[in-house]
């Protein structure tokens, strides 16, 4: 089991919404979390559309595991009979307690993480379902991802804002994230931030501006080009 000395310093705004106190932002949307999710990570990614057997999300920040449940939701709903890969990079875990919490807000994800969270709880940070296989690696991105071994058919990049936590957004950590997608592979990500965008182009990826969720403009998503 990986252990991490750092946790996620939270307070929680009308008592629901957990806010990182380290980095001043929401880990989910306001205007509805789950709804935000499903537009940006599983429609910017063109998933479900795209799964199929060994299919593999990679995450960065697990946050409250809500992309990771309605992955697995979007999955069941496919009707996929094999395991969803599914890998998370996060720095600063929650604990199965505040998972619990905010997850409580969105009954339709709470109603099928309780095995997640049970496991979760009980210290594991692999997760095995008969439909999910699930790593959380603990500590900073930055480290911890040049290590992996794996690629991902999607990318779901979602760090709190490039503004208040621009280390998760670096130019090296983005071609790191290049360099872990398998040919073919995509991104997708609520920011469209320019600085964000132009270092995923130069990891490699074929960079569009589309239509964010709520009050947001804009997000960014991406197709890992053809390499020489």
């Amino acid at each position: 089991m990986q252990l991490s000395d750092q946790s996620a310093d939270l307070d929680w705004r009308d008592g629901a919404i957990p806010v990182s106190t380290r980095f001043d932002d929401p880990y989910f949307s306001l205007a509805g979390g789950l709804a935000e999710t499903r537009h940006v990570f599983l429609d910017g990614n063109h998933l479900p559309g795209r799964f199929r057997a060994g299919f593999h999300i990679a995450e960065l920040g697990f946050g409250t595991g809500l992309n990771l449940i309605a992955a697995l939701i979007a999955w069941r709903a496919a009707g996929q009979e094999t395991r969803l890969s599914y890998t998370s990079f996060e720095a600063y875990p929650m604990s199965g307690d505040e998972m619990d919490r905010a997850l409580s807000a969105f009954p339709e994800a709470r109603a099928v993480a309780g095995p997640i969270l049970d496991q979760w709880g009980a210290g594991r940070r692999r997760i095995d379902l008969p439909d999910l296989s699930a790593e959380i690696i603990l500590g900073k991105a930055r480290e911890t991802l040049p290590r992996w071994q794996g690629r991902a058919d999607a990318w779901f990049l979602d760090g709190f804002s490039p503004a208040k936590n621009p280390e998760l957004w670096s130019p090296g950590l983005m071609a790191e994230v290049g360099a872990h997608t398998a040919p073919g592979g995509t991104f997708a990500t609520y920011t469209a931030a320019g600085f964000v965008r132009r270092a995923l182009a130069g990891a490699g990826f074929d960079v569009a501006r589309c239509p964010g969720f709520g009050s947001k403009r804009h997000m960014s998503r991406g197709v890992l080009e053809a390499r020489e």
